[in-house]
């Protein structure tokens, strides 16, 4: 699938996994839209196409960014999916219950945001014309998690919220086919994002050292990379892709 001088959106690609995917996919020549909540803070480092300030989980929001897309670049054959946040707290930690609005508000932005964008996206994606021998319309690269697979004590807003997302992924490749447009999920593990250093350091070592190999934390390089690969391999889709270094993780 050959997008050079196509036109992608990266949600979330202001930071972390989003960022990389940005500088890669620019480095390729693809005309690149970020929707993220603030503008990346290193411009230098990418050709940025289009910026738009969007909150995933409004409908409104979404959809006056894409048409500012469309009226400026055109119609995405690409979106990643990159928006996110995480919390971490037990359900129950001494005499406090966790609070049902930020659960509802890790399912709303995580879960509902993710699908809010793709169905956005889908009907503007479907009226490309084909591109190559296969009948390709375009692609939908969701991030998930390990955690949607081995969520840790504290992870059940996060895990409830990629399991979500892992659970779209078949669903939606067998509907969007009939257009044309393949969808596949990466599940990243430790992968070394300011989401990921925000934790202690005692904490982040632990970690580490339970990763099999490379004993080490993934690179975001890394999972831009995968994004890459997926372009080019038309045959993955409807799967979800683990990028964990073998990694799993024990319930604490």
């Amino acid at each position: 699938m050959n997008l050079t001088g196509e036109i992608a959106i990266v949600t979330g690609g202001s930071s972390g996994l989003g960022y990389a995917t940005t500088k890669m996919l620019s480095k390729r020549g693809v005309r690149v839209a970020v929707f993220d909540l603030a503008r990346p803070n290193d411009l230098d480092d990418i050709e940025l196409s289009h910026f738009c300030e969007c909150d995933v989980a409004s409908e409104n929001s979404v959809y006056k960014s894409l048409q500012s897309v469309v009226n400026t670049l055109g119609k995405p054959r690409l979106l990643v999916n990159c928006a996110g946040i995480a919390v971490g707290k037990r359900v129950i930690a001494g005499d406090t219950i966790h609070d049902l609005n930020l659960f509802e508000k890790v399912i709303r932005v995580n879960l509902t945001g993710t699908f809010n964008v793709i169905r956005l996206v889908v009907n503007e994606m479907r009226q490309l014309n084909v591109s190559g021998d296969s009948g390709s319309r375009g692609l939908i690269i969701n991030t998930t998690s390990i955690a949607a697979f081995e969520g840790q004590i504290g992870q059940a807003a996060y895990s409830a919220s990629k399991g979500g997302v892992s659970a779209l992924t078949l669903p939606l490749a067998r509907e969007f086919s009939q257009f044309g447009i393949r969808v596949v999920g990466i599940a990243p593990g430790l992968v070394r994002t300011p989401m990921l250093e925000s934790m202690p350091i005692k904490a982040q070592r632990r970690l580490e050292e339970e990763i099999p190999f490379p004993r080490r934390f993934g690179r975001p390089s890394e999972f831009a990379g995968l994004v890459g690969h997926i372009i080019d391999n038309e045959l993955l889709n409807g799967e979800i892709i683990r990028l964990d270094g073998a990694v799993r993780l024990a319930p604490r």
